[in-house]
């Protein structure tokens, strides 16, 4: 009995002895490690939260507020009833917001918020309706406004990463990112004219985005978001702007002066349908301001022949060299130049072609 229990007390002092070791690291569970893993960006995601972060305190929401009168008799009373709402950035530390101009139309009170909340009754500064922009003017210290800075637009190339940010659906300082879908759109503005080089994106806009800034990847203003194409009235993909070199000529001008000054030629042009059903290829010139620079240098509009038949006067083919077959051809060449540039117009008259350089006045 003895020897027995000596035996096993032998055995398993050994298998003890061949038993490996564990560190005492393994030897007993370790608690699980509940640090969360620092995110990872990557550069795009880097690039537009810096964007975000540098210009979403410079873009505002715009209440457009009209008056009503409500009551029965004499007991009327005037309301305050929201009609409309837009987005809009900070020009200059003087206050002047820019926005769209259907933003803010038909507007009886204008009240702009910043992304904290505060808000400012807004006074009209000047609308340009051809351009669908609209300069709006707070009483805000300096210090609260951050301008957003403007980058040329005439360099912009399709492809190129683009940002919105505004406040779609009343969502306030939202961003959306795309890419410039093309380039020289042209879209009708609300005074049905043209409004030219326009910016195609596939940024998401929705109805509230109107006036809000579209940025480049720098975070400088590239353009002001304007309208979308959707049959539904929401995104669909495609969205526009007005550029920023368009921006950057029309709204100082509506800060001096309240409104945009445009050159033109001094004459009258005759309609492109009528034009066309002469079979005449060009811009036909109906009249001739008297005292411009078209005027001397012998610009001539429609006449009457001896026997009282209508005669064509000076067809314009090109401007500057770039041939034109519509008076919106001819708009969209003047359209960025200004009073007291000169032009060189090709035009043909009787069959005849000669080219004339003259001033272009202010209309």
């Amino acid at each position: 009995m003895v020897l027995f229990l000596v035996f096993q007390l032998r055995e398993a002092r050994q298998a003890r002895v061949a038993q490996p070791t564990l560190p005492a690291a393994a030897a007993r569970p370790q608690a699980a490690d509940t640090r969360a893993e620092p995110s990872v960006r990557t550069p795009r995601e880097t690039e537009a939260t810096v964007v975000y972060k540098r210009v979403s305190p410079s873009v505002v929401a715009v209440a457009n507020n009209a008056l009503v009168r409500r009551g029965l008799f004499f007991d009327f009373q005037i309301y305050e009833v929201p009609q409309g709402a837009g987005s809009g950035f900070v020009w200059d530390k003087k206050g002047h917001i820019v926005s769209n101009y259907h933003v803010v139309h038909q507007a009886s009170t204008l009240t702009v918020t910043f992304p904290d909340g505060t808000q400012y009754d807004a006074k009209l500064v000047g609308i340009a309706p051809d351009y669908d922009l609209a300069v709006l003017k707070i009483d805000a210290p300096p210090d609260r406004l951050v301008p957003v800075a403007v980058a040329a637009s005439r360099d912009l190339e399709v492809g190129q990463q683009v940002y919105a940010i505004g406040n779609p659906f009343g969502l306030d300082t939202t961003l959306s990112s795309g890419i410039v879908s093309a380039l020289g759109r042209t879209i009708t503005s609300m005074t049905d004219r043209k409004i030219h080089d326009v910016i195609q994106t596939d940024t998401a806009i929705n109805p509230g985005n109107s006036g809000g800034p579209l940025l480049a990847c720098c975070g400088r203003l590239i353009g002001v978001n304007t309208a979308i194409l959707s049959p539904s009235g929401a995104y669909a993909g495609i969205g526009f702007a007005v550029p920023s070199d368009t921006v950057s000529r029309v709204v100082p001008q509506l800060i001096e002066k309240g409104r945009v000054t445009r050159a033109g030629l001094g004459v009258q042009l005759l309609p492109d349908h009528v034009t066309e059903r002469a079979g005449l290829d060009g811009v036909a010139v109906y009249a001739v301001f008297e005292q411009t620079p078209a005027a001397r240098a012998g610009l001539t509009g429609l006449g009457l022949n001896r026997f009282g038949e209508l005669v064509f006067g000076d067809i314009i083919v090109a401007v500057d060299g770039r041939a034109v077959a519509t008076i919106e051809d001819v708009q969209a060449m003047l359209d960025p130049r200004q009073p007291g540039d000169r032009v060189t117009l090709t035009v043909s008259r009787a069959g005849k072609s000669r080219e004339i350089t003259l001033t272009l006045i202010e209309e």
